[in-house]
């Protein structure tokens, strides 16, 4: 990662609800928000140069371990999606992100995703520890994302009791 600045969290405004992502309710259907949020994820991972050319230059690569959705608003065929990702946790072998969907033109919480993710050694596919230059990006970008509010669904589990967004 070359610049100097780190956007705080990081956005993606490139996609859009697809025709094959809807559902006979005719809104955008459950299994495809973890396809959107992970396509977010890839833009990510090449500003940070954790995506395929660490896979074939060090054999290390990433894992998701675990994945949290909360859905909070309907998004139609062709609305825009604004993605937000923000590196909420770092240890020396694994990452903790949330993302936040939203309406690309009204603005509005359509879904979150949490995420534990793995750094993995592809040789011996074990979690290993991340290089130091990895480590000392992401810590970078942990810096500037904790200057951000933390989001309420974080560390969320299901249950009875409604726990939604103020505002």
């Amino acid at each position: 990662m070359t610049e100097a600045v780190i956007d705080a969290p990081f956005v993606s405004t490139s996609l859009k609800v697809r025709p094959e992502w809807i559902d006979s309710n005719g809104h955008m259907n459950v299994a495809f928000y973890p396809r959107a949020f992970d396509l977010a994820f890839d833009e990510v991972y090449v500003r940070l140069a954790l995506g395929q050319e660490m896979v074939s230059t060090a054999n290390t690569s990433t894992f998701a371990s675990e994945m949290h959705l909360t859905f909070q608003g309907e998004v139609f065929e062709g609305d825009p999606l604004r993605i937000t990702t923000q590196l909420v946790g770092l240890n020396a072998k694994k990452f903790h992100w949330f993302q936040a969907m939203y309406h690309g033109e009204k603005g509005y919480l359509a879904a979150t995703c949490e995420w534990m993710i793995l750094f993995v050694d592809m040789l011996q596919r074990r979690v290993s520890p991340m290089p130091d230059d990895v480590k000392a990006r992401l810590d970078r970008v942990l810096a500037a994302h904790s200057q951000l509010p933390p989001p309420p669904e974080v560390g969320r589990y299901i249950s009875m009791q409604n726990r939604r967004r103020a505002g």
